[in-house]
């Protein structure tokens, strides 16, 4: 088992690292790179995607460039665990809000927002504290970005090299 999942092994971990730098690879340059078939990539494709290792498959974006200029992170303070169902139902409602995290510390959870402006951002964390259960909220504006990945680091049992020199392209 690799990285916690039995039904992992290196052709898979290969075809995931590759995916995740490049959604829109060819089966048949997958094939190449781990010397299967397309059908045969396609048929660990639909495994790994039954078993939830992958979620989907997106274009990334520049938030800039869509007019999304402000991102965030706002801290949030629940007053656990009453009213937590209405705050959940706000968050699915709400499409600033990229992603959400239980974390610890003074915070309940975390969350990653992007709006248009400022007033835009103001609004979000209005809405957020009209939410019954928040006690109060802390707002951090990222000036710039210096990293920014949804990559998931893949190691291949056995190798030293990282996975993008493991794999041909």
């Amino acid at each position: 088992m690799f990285l916690g999942n039995p039904g992992l092994d290196t052709v898979d971990l290969t075809l995931l690292q590759i995916l995740q730098e490049d959604c829109k690879t060819s089966l048949a340059r997958l094939g190449e790179a781990v010397t299967l078939s397309a059908p045969a990539v396609m048929k660990r494709l639909r495994k790994l995607e039954q078993a939830g290792v992958i979620k989907g498959y997106r274009a990334e974006l520049d938030g800039r460039l869509v007019g999304l200029d402000v991102t965030a992170f706002v801290g949030v303070s629940l007053n656990y665990p009453k009213n937590l169902e209405p705050f959940t139902r706000m968050l699915e409602a709400t499409p600033g809000i990229q992603e959400c995290h239980h974390v610890t510390g003074k915070w309940s959870l975390l969350l990653k927002v992007k709006a248009r402006n400022t007033a835009a951002l103001e609004e979000l964390i209005s809405q957020l504290r009209q939410v019954d259960s928040v006690e109060r909220t802390e707002t951090l504006v990222v000036l710039s970005t210096r990293k920014e990945s949804m990559a998931v680091p893949l190691e291949h049992p056995g190798s030293s090299l990282p996975p993008a020199e493991r794999a041909p392209r």
